[in-house]
């Protein structure tokens, strides 16, 4: 199992995604300085691929934890997004399940972010650890 983080400013919630789609697209830059604009991720590759994680159930006992969860449509069309594609492109046709999960901003990050969601990082890891559970039950 492959379960790739990443973090979205404006989250509120741990949000497993759905979808991963095939487009880059963002008016910023990547740390290696880029901006790709309305670019496919792969050329002749399908539109979107499917988190191969059990997404609603990762929501549900996350929430039976006390963890605030939502469930999202898309990882987006930036760097996450990204990573998330290439992920399951390049497990497709295997039993290896994977996807990609955002998590809120840091507690740590309050000061830089004034006005935004932050979680603390003990609590991103417990909901972490009750995904590997929940993958681990099913096995």
């Amino acid at each position: 199992m492959v379960i790739c983080f990443g973090q979205a400013e404006g989250r509120t919630s741990i949000t497993p995604e759905r979808f991963a789609v095939n487009l880059n697209d963002a008016s910023i830059a990547d740390n290696a300085g880029h901006i790709r604009v309305d670019q496919a991720i792969r050329q002749g590759s399908p539109l979107a691929l499917e988190s191969t994680l059990p997404v609603k159930e990762f929501v549900t006992a996350i929430r039976a934890e006390g963890i605030p969860a939502s469930l999202s449509l898309s990882a987006g069309t930036f760097v996450c997004n990204h990573i998330f594609y290439e992920l399951q492109d390049a497990l497709k046709g295997t039993a290896v399940q994977s996807g990609f999960v955002h998590v809120p901003l840091m507690d740590e990050q309050k000061e830089d972010f004034p006005g935004l969601f932050t979680m603390a990082v003990d609590t991103m890891a417990l909901a972490a650890k009750t995904m590997v559970s929940v993958l681990v039950a099913k096995a």
